[in-house]
């Protein structure tokens, strides 16, 4: 079973145990976040109807906070004698799928 959810801008595959790195979000590491599935694939069956969806939760926990890589930026002018240089590393979460579940995940369990 997988699922595809929205964090942040874009749009991430995740299943059980997966590992992704985000957007920065706030919460302490330990505590639990909740990211909205666009789409669940449970074995052959897929799930894409918007009020279907509502029923199922992607839960996550937070590991920490990392950074990207470091990007350099130069701004020069020729015979100006102007000359600028920044950097930038961006701030990322890292965070653990513990769960895809639904309304429609149990009662699949309980063969209905």
């Amino acid at each position: 079973m997988y699922a595809i959810v929205r964090c942040g801008g874009r749009q991430e595959k995740v299943a059980v145990d997966d590992v992704l790195t985000i957007d920065k979000v706030g919460g302490e590491v330990g505590s639990t976040l909740t990211l909205p599935a666009l789409l669940v694939v449970d074995g052959e069956k897929v799930i894409s109807d918007p009020a279907a969806l509502g029923g199922y939760k992607v839960t996550a926990e937070i590991l920490g906070e990392t950074a990207g890589p470091k990007i350099n930026i130069m701004k020069y002018k020729n015979k100006s004698g102007y000359k600028k240089r920044m950097g930038h590393r961006q701030r990322y979460t890292q965070v653990k799928i513990t769960g895809i579940a639904g309304k429609a995940a149990k009662s699949a369990k309980s063969g209905k």
